[in-house]
């Protein structure tokens, strides 16, 4: 045989060998964490074991539930908003991209608080348009002194003390990957975190147990979970501990919106992006999975990665899969430009308004809370969470001007309870993966990502031949798995 053709085989042969273990990996979603699972790939595979990545988003921009809107020319955070300082994914996606975090101008923690009951504010605190930091030190701690008369230093001590216990076990999902095995279930990631437990009782149960005072759960607690899950106290502990972090100090956002983590992970992480394709169907071959969308095409991969809730999408699975049946909660955010009305709220001036209006839970209220996104010359920007579609006629007796109005209505987050149960990782026992499973723990922008993270190592465990160098930092800790010697849980 000709030496050059001989070479030619050769090299043909092992060249197909080196591609041998290479497989495609289509992800159904491109928010955050389908978004973050091409990148922990990207980022932890060997080379050549992921030879190409495909991602199908049914809208015409990525990002899912981090979305902004326009409102008289000026563009808001619609969906997720604000990142919590110790959210170290969403930081260090920030840093990677060359993205801009920023202070949001009207942060929760910066606003003037009142707390509404449907007749009047029961809780408000003091405000004051001076810009002077000794004024706005004074303010501070005669806000402090106000909630520690209301609502007792102990109890309030005591919330604190139980929202660090939970952010520190949290923390442990970021341990290195030389202490922290891939998990197979939500439950045995929840367990190894010393989590597991809050995901059992509600929210106001935990507190009750942990001390705090009735009317500081009936009030400011509950006035929290409304604003950031649109629920009361009967979420799960877990879902509710984490609602409560979200109300502290220190919060931030990307410059311009933060679906830009989304778009950037995407961007750099090689993927095929197919906007404006929705997925239809995943038909299991064999070897492979079959795809097919509403633009009537296939496609073929040998591992699929849903990353969006299947609660209300119409995919249809061969083999059926099953999980457990899941609400979603719908919030509803209705941005206002114009001035709200204070005789609505009692009140003589605009300016009497506290500039976030929490509201207790109650079938009477029509709104969970409004606040101040911007204030202009003449009148505000205006952010409104409610859990029913806010009609005009109730606008018109809410405000005294409406200049624009934009509505949204949001698949936001799993209506929570306890003892919450889980779909699994692995949809089908192979290689169908299931991301947003981890949301009847808690659901954020980091925890999408936490659970990303886990889901991209887990497939690249179960793909990747165990004499591959990364293999070590790939263990499975599946929910059969001991639990000895774990941290206590709370």
């Amino acid at each position: 045989m000709n030496p050059q053709i001989t070479a030619l085989l050769l090299c043909t042969i092992l060249l197909s060998q080196s591609h041998a273990h290479s497989h495609t990996v289509c992800i159904i979603g491109g928010g955050i964490g389908g978004a973050s699972v091409a990148h922990f790939l990207r980022h932890y595979s060997p080379p050549d074991a992921i030879s190409q990545i495909t991602l199908f988003e049914r809208h015409g921009v990525v990002g899912g539930r981090l979305a902004t809107v326009t409102i008289s020319g000026e563009t808001f955070e619609a969906g997720g908003s604000i990142i919590h300082p110790k959210n170290y994914y969403a930081w260090n996606y920030t840093l990677l991209l060359g993205l801009r975090p920023e202070v949001p101008s009207h942060s929760d923690d910066s606003l003037s608080l009142g707390i509404w009951n449907g007749h009047e504010f029961v809780y408000k605190t003091l405000n004051s348009n001076s810009k002077l930091p000794i004024v706005q030190r004074l303010v501070s701690i005669a806000n402090s002194i106000i909630m520690a008369l209301r609502y007792g230093v102990v109890s309030l001590f005591r919330m604190n003390s139980f929202i660090e216990a939970t952010i520190n076990k949290f923390l442990r999902y970021y341990d290195g990957l030389e202490s922290r095995p891939v998990f197979e279930s939500v439950e045995a990631m929840l367990k190894w975190a010393g989590l597991f437990n809050l995901t059992t009782i509600t929210l106001g149960e935990k507190l009750e147990e942990v001390g705090l005072s009735s009317i500081l759960v009936q009030e400011l607690v509950t006035v929290i979970t409304r604003i950031n899950y649109g629920q009361s106290v009967n979420i799960s502990g877990l879902a509710g501990g984490v609602s409560l972090a979200g109300s502290g100090g220190g919060l931030w956002a990307v410059e311009g919106g933060n679906w830009q983590m989304a778009s950037g992970l995407i961007n750099r992480s090689d993927v095929e992006l197919h906007l404006n394709e929705e997925i239809e169907s995943v038909y299991y071959l064999g070897d492979a999975y079959e795809l097919n969308s509403t633009k009537g095409k296939s496609y073929n991969c040998q591992v699929t990665v849903v990353a969006t809730p299947l609660d209300e999408v119409n995919i249809l699975f061969n083999p059926a899969i099953s999980i457990p049946p899941r609400k979603l909660q719908h919030t509803h955010a209705t941005f206002v430009r114009g001035l709200l009305n204070p005789a609505y709220f009692g009140l003589e001036l605009v300016s009497d308004i506290p500039e976030l209006i929490g509201t207790i839970e109650s079938g009477d209220l029509p709104f969970t809370c409004i606040s101040v996104l911007k204030q202009h010359e003449k009148d505000m920007t205006y952010k409104i969470f409610s859990r029913q579609a806010m009609a005009d006629v109730l606008l018109d007796k809410i405000f005294s001007v409406r200049v624009e109005t934009v509505r949204i209505n949001w698949a936001a987050y799993p209506h929570y309870h306890a003892p919450e149960t889980y779909a699994p990782f692995i949809l089908d026992g192979k290689h169908l993966y299931y991301v947003n499973a981890f949301e009847n723990a808690a659901s954020t922008m980091e925890t999408s990502a936490v659970a990303a993270e886990n889901i991209a190592r887990l497939i690249l465990s179960r793909i990747v031949e165990k004499s591959e160098s990364t293999s070590p930092n790939l263990k499975i800790f599946s929910s059969d798995s001991s639990v000895s010697g774990l941290r206590s849980e709370l």
